[in-house]
C-alpha cells in the first residue's frame, strides 16, 4: 500500500503520545541515581552498571528489534514496548535490593527499545505531504518527555518518598487505554521470509554509502550533544553557579531543541534536508562557542541557541534515512535513533577522560568545532526527493 498523501493527525498524534509515554517513564531512571545511592549504599561503579546497561538495552539494541518490527505486522512492538516501561520502571520504588532494581531497569529499557523503531517507522505512512514536520512533531513527544519526566519523579519521591513511585503506574496505563484504542498495526514491509544479512541488503540495496554517512553524522552529532549536556553542567557547578541555575540551562537547551526541530521538519518538506543540515551545523558551532564564552546571565540565551542549532537535525536524520530506504522504516530509524545516540552516548566517557587530563572548557571548545566539520559529509549526501510538489500557476 502507497503512503497517503493526506496527514492522518489522530495517528500521528497517537504515535507521538507512544514516544512521549515510553520516554517519560524511562525518564526517571537518572534523576533517582542519587536516592538508589543512598538507599543500596552503592558503589559508583554499580551506578554506571546502572546507567550502563540501561543506555545499551534502550538504544543499542534498538536494530534487532527495528528488523523484527519490519518483518511481523503487529502492535507488539508499538504497545507492548512502552507498556514494559509503564510497568517495570515504577517498580525501583519497591525493590529489595540492587539485583532487583537492575532487573526492573533492564525490563524497562528494554521496553525503551521495542517501540521506538518500530513507532518511527510508522510515522512516513500517515504523514502525507509532511513527512518532516510530522517527524519533527513526533521526536517533540520524546523530547517534552525528558523535560518533564525528571521534574515530576524528583517532586513526588522528593515529597513523598522513593515507594511513591509504583503508584505512577496508574497514569501511564490510563494513556495506554487510549493508545489500544487510536495506534493502527504497522504495515508489513514485504519482508518477513527473508533473514537478518538479506533483510539488510534488501533495505539498503544501493544506498548504503548514503545510510552509512548519514548514520556518522548522527553519532557525531550525538557525541557533541551528549557530551555538552553531561559535561556544562559540572563546568558551570565549578564556576560557581546555583543548581537552579544549571537546570534551567539544561532546560532552555533541550526545549530549544525541540523547537527547532519543529521548525526544521516544517522547512524540509519545502526546501528539502540538506539546506537544514548546512545551516544547523554551521551555526552549531558558533553558538557553542558562545555558550563557552559569555558570562553571567548570557548563558541563558547561548544555551537556547546552542541547543536550537546542535538538535534541529536529530528527527530530520530519521526522516532522510526512512527516505532513502522505505522498505526498512524500523530498521533505519532504529540506526539513526537507537545506535547513533547510544554510539555517540557511549562516546561521552572518552570526553570525560580528556577533561581530566587538560580541563572541561578546553575538550569542549574543540569538540565544539565537530558540527562544522561534518559539513562535507552532509554534502556528499543525495538531496531529499519533494514527492508532493505542489503545482506552480
Amino acid at each position: 500500500m502507497e503512503d497517503q498523501k493526506t496527514t492522518d493527525i489522530k495517528v500521528i498524534f497517537g504515535l507521538t503520545l507512544v514516544h512521549f509515554i515510553g520516554d517519560f517513564y524511562s525518564s526517571f531512571i537518572n534523576p533517582l541515581l542519587p536516592v538508589f545511592v543512598e538507599k543500596f549504599a552503592l558503589t559508583l561503579a554499580q551506578v554506571g552498571l546502572i546507567v550502563g546497561i540501561s543506555r545499551f538495552l534502550a538504544f543499542i539494541v534498538q536494530p534487532s528489534v527495528g528488523y523484527l518490527a519490519d518483518h511481523y505486522r503487529t502492535r507488539f512492538f508499538v504497545l507492548g514496548g512502552p507498556l514494559l516501561a509503564i510497568v517495570f520502571i515504577p517498580l525501583v520504588g519497591i525493590a529489595p535490593c540492587f539485583l532487583v532494581l537492575l532487573l526492573v531497569i533492564s525490563i524497562g529499557s528494554i521496553g525503551s527499545s521495542m517501540f521506538h523503531p518500530s513507532v518511527a517507522g510508522m510515522i512516513s505512512a500517515y504523514s502525507g505531504r509532511n513527512f518532516g514536520f510530522s517527524m519533527s512533531i513526533f521526536n517533540v513527544g520524546g523530547t517534552f518527555a525528558f523535560g518533564v519526566g525528571p521534574l515530576f519523579i524528583t517532586y513526588l519521591v522528593g515529597s513523598y518518598g522513593l515507594k511513591i513511585s509504583p503508584f505512577t503506574m496508574i497514569f501511564g496505563l490510563a494513556v495506554m487505554i487510549l493508545l489500544f484504542r487510536i495506534v493502527p498495526s504497522p504495515q508489513g514491509e514485504g519482508l518477513k521470509d527473508l533473514g537478518f544479512i538479506h533483510s539488510i541488503k534488501e533495505v539498503l540495496g544501493e544506498v548504503w554509502k548514503s545510510i552509512i554517512l548519514l548514520w556518522v553524522v548522527m553519532v557525531l552529532r550525538a557525541f557533541v550533544g551528549v557530551s555538552f549536556r553531561s559535561f556544562i553542567p559540572v563546568l558551570y557547578a565549578q564556576e560557581g553557579y546555583s543548581l537552579i541555575s544549571i537546570g534551567a540551562v539544561l532546560s532552555l537547551f533541550t526545549v530549544a531543541g525541540a523547537i527547532s526541530g519543529l521548525l526544521a521538519g516544517h522547512l524540509s518538506d519545502r526546501i528539502g534536508y540538506k539546506p537544514i543540515f548546512y545551516c544547523a551545523h554551521g551555526l552549531a558551532t558558533p553558538s557553542l562557542f558562545l555558550l563557552l564564552y559569555l558570562p553571567g546571565n548570557w548563558v541563558y540565551v547561548s544555551a537556547f541557541l546552542a541547543g536550537s542549532f546542535s538538535m534541529a537535525t536529530m528527527p530530520l536524520g530519521v526522516a532522510m534515512a526512512q527516505e532513502l530506504a522505505p522498505r526498512g522504516r524500523s530498521m533505519v530509524s532504529s540506526l539513526m535513533m537507537g545506535l547513533a545516540f547510544g554510539f555517540g552516548g557511549m562516546m561521552a566517557p572518552l570526553t570525560g577522560k580528556l577533561a581530566d587530563i587538560f580541563s572541561i572548557r578546553e575538550v569542549l571548545y574543540f569538540l565544539a568545532i565537530i558540527p562544522l566539520l561534518t559539513i562535507f559529509l552532509i554534502s556528499l549526501l543525495p538531496e531529499k526527493k519533494l514527492k508532493y510538489k505542489q503545482s506552480v500557476i
